[in-house]
């Protein structure tokens, strides 16, 4: 399995510098797509509200609905009996933070014996319940993504959209815009600012130090792209806090007020325009933007009220390695169009414990300390799990490096939204360049004898003679945190235990609800298939 190496004192330089249910109400679903909604037992405010949510849900995805009084987490017992393929929480801000996703993330995987999330999870939530309401409401229809503005540079070629503008977030001072109707970006210099009237201290300080006199003015150019183009889609990087976001040498600060966005320029401040569509907010390249801190006045409340952003997935602590957050833009944007915002990240995470299941078992429950000095504190833990005999002290560094970055993304990324929104990318020309099918066939009674399943899957994999491996596999994007992807299917139904038959020793791993093929040889023009026995 490739995995990627960073130098260990480089990384590290670039590190420090930048319920026991309290009532059920249920109605008949779909056996195989069953969907759960979990919400307290009563809401302390606008309880009439609060409620509407949880019926909209309900009525929406004819789902189970399951009470707690004080945290979903009271509820796993009846979670597995009901064994839903998806789980929204409904809860108010002021119940949900690092920790509250930290549990929820754990007890995805703990419905069975396997270390595999067992269910797609959102959590519905907003500044009040209007605008939960409204969460819920933006994701009923489905969406194509077709608009972008981000800060990162990674996303430049632009494929993807009809209409794109990003900010770099590294090589402070570029800008690049594709307008509609044009085919690549245009590449130019951010307007410099040169009045710093108003500024604070710290803020004149840190130009001097980076810039001399005058600095490239980076948030106001990110904020023109993103109220000019009211995008489908933002990416975001660079420093963040549960309170405020920033671009990268800009001398200004994007905040939280009153549950809508707030400007704050030098001389300046001024909040930004409501937005009128809904939106997808990734913010995978940030600290801790995810985490509502148990208050609605968070920058994750802000975008989801003002900016209606119907899909936020966000870090809840400080991120250094990435590979939970990028990894699901991975997914999202190779094969465009094939997987939706919740699938992509969803699968990303599976690909990660597989990972780690490998390497041990341990890795995929032991809890991380994010209150400790975990680069002295957790490393040496990691060598009770991780094999490092025969290796040099530099490559036992990078081994356990690679293995606690994984150990610290494993649980923290938030995700904000319904589970089964249907949003994805817009497809590619040319980019659509295999098939995967699957249908499944009756076993025969000495079949069915000799293996103890009842039915067979076959999955078809058909490749187009234009089929590129290294395009299925992530055509390179961003692999200083994620190498190559695994060929991936995510079943378009749930099958019930399900094993590879006898024989089979390509490097697959198997779930109830995915098929990760590890290093695949697939070629143009050809066909590939795949057995799986099942309940």
């Amino acid at each position: 399995m490739k995995k990627m190496i960073f130098p260990f004192g480089a990384a590290l330089c670039a590190l420090f510098a930048a319920a026991a249910a309290v009532g059920c109400t249920s109605s008949s679903h779909n056996d195989s797509e069953p969907y759960a909604v979990l919400a307290p037992a009563a809401f302390a405010g606008e309880a009439e509200a609060w409620e509407g949510v949880v019926s909209s849900l309900q009525q929406r995805h004819d789902a189970v609905v399951l009470r707690f009084e004080e945290s979903p987490m009271e509820l796993e017992a009846q979670l597995k009996e009901v064994a839903p393929r998806y789980v929204a929480v409904v809860d108010v801000p002021e119940n949900i933070g690092r920790d509250y996703v930290i549990s929820l993330n754990q007890m995805s995987r703990r419905m069975d014996e396997d270390p595999y999330a067992d269910f797609l999870w959102g959590i519905i939530t907003g500044y009040d319940a209007a605008g939960a309401q409204r969460m819920v409401d933006d994701a009923q229809e489905p969406m194509v993504i077709r608009t972008g503005v981000a800060s990162i540079k990674e996303l430049e070629a632009a494929k993807w959209f009809d209409a794109y503008a990003f900010v770099d977030d590294h090589q402070v001072g570029m800008r690049g815009e594709k307008k509609a109707g044009e085919s690549s970006l245009a590449y130019s210099e951010i307007e410099y600012r040169t009045d710093m009237t108003g500024a604070n201290e710290r803020i004149q300080k840190f130009v001097e130090k980076r810039f001399g006199k005058d600095v490239p003015d980076v948030l106001r150019q990110f904020l023109e792209y993103y109220e000019g183009y009211e995008p489908d889609l933002v990416v975001t990087a660079s420093h963040a806090t549960e309170n405020n976001l920033e671009m990268p040498g800009s001398v200004g600060n994007l905040r939280c007020r009153d549950g809508r966005l707030y400007v704050d320029y030098p001389g300046e401040q001024r909040f930004v325009e409501d937005r009128d569509s809904r939106m997808v907010y990734l913010p995978i390249g940030n600290c801790l933007i995810g985490n509502m801190n148990n208050t609605r006045n968070s920058m994750a409340a802000a975008w989801m009220n003002s900016q209606k952003a119907a899909t936020f997935v966000g870090y809840v602590v400080t991120t250094w390695y990435g590979r939970n957050g990028w990894g699901g833009l991975k997914y999202l944007i190779t094969n465009p169009g094939r997987y939706s915002v919740p699938e992509a990240f969803y699968m990303n995470q599976q690909d990660m414990m597989a990972q780690m299941a490998e390497c041990s078992d341990s890795l995929t429950v032991a809890p991380f300390d994010y209150d400790s000095n975990y680069f002295q504190t957790m490393m040496p833990a990691l060598q009770r799990f991780v094999d490092v005999e025969g290796l040099s002290q530099e490559e036992v560094m990078n081994e356990l490096f690679f293995w606690l970055g994984f150990w610290h993304d494993r649980d923290v990324l938030a995700y904000y939204g319904d589970p089964k929104w249907n949003v994805r990318m817009q497809e590619v020309e040319g980019e659509s360049d295999f098939t995967v099918t699957s249908e499944f066939e009756r076993l025969s009674r000495d079949e069915a004898a000799a293996t103890g399943a009842s039915r067979r899957c076959v999955i078809t994999v058909e490749t187009s003679p234009e089929f590129s491996l290294r395009r299925m596999q992530g055509d390179g994007f961003k692999e200083e945190h994620v190498l190559d992807l695994p060929f991936s299917y995510f079943f378009p139904q749930r099958l019930s235990n399900p094993v590879l038959p006898e024989g089979e020793t390509r490097h697959i791993v198997l779930d109830e609800n995915f098929m990760l093929l590890y290093d695949p040889a697939f070629e143009p023009g050809q066909t590939y298939t795949f057995e799986v026995l099942c309940d």
